[in-house]
């Protein structure tokens, strides 16, 4: 084989590697973001929708702050079986493709490097433990006032995903 080839290949993947690396990290990150949501209920029948929609998404309420028109919502968000399993197969790939440049950069012990495909449910496992937490989210409804009849105001922290399925699910509108 060409000098050349073998290091830049070995290179490429070790690059890869790296790139899975923060992909599988990236998989547990908080991504927590605050989002303006108007609706055109008023704010009764708004508090109450959201309350119903938390506790059927199995959240509860862990505190609420009525001086500033705030409650906060917690529930504990299970990891994806399908995400833990995929983040394992790419792990398998990543570590197969090291181990085949590494059993032709070293031939004479290229055998023992296919062990390293062992490590790959490593992967799942860490996103596992990482991606299964308690998540909080947190309401605040803006005061209107008396003599203004313009669509209720709630600040929302959550995951973006949560802020996604809450705007679908009540129809609610994004502030900019």
């Amino acid at each position: 084989m060409d000098s050349a080839v073998l290091p830049s290949t070995f290179l490429l993947t070790l690059l890869l590697l790296v790139g899975l690396w923060f992909f599988i990290r990236a998989a547990t990150k908080d991504r927590t973001e605050v989002a303006k949501l108007t609706s055109q209920q008023d704010e009764a029948a708004l508090m109450k929708e959201l309350k119903d929609y938390f506790q059927s998404r199995s959240y509860r309420v862990t505190a609420v702050d009525q001086k500033n028109n705030e409650v906060t919502f917690e529930g504990f968000v299970r990891p994806s079986w399908f995400l833990a399993i995929f983040l394992s197969l790419l792990a398998l790939t990543g570590l197969l493709c090291l181990s085949l440049v590494l059993s032709l950069v070293f031939p004479n012990i290229g055998q023992l490097f296919l062990l390293l495909i062992l490590l790959a449910p490593v992967s799942g496992w860490f996103y596992w433990q990482k991606a299964g937490r308690l998540e909080k989210v947190s309401l605040k409804l803006e005061p209107i006032p008396k003599e203004q009849t313009s669509p209720s105001t709630i600040t929302v922290i959550a995951h973006r995903d949560e802020l996604a399925e809450l705007q679908r699910a009540l129809q609610l509108s994004l502030i900019n």
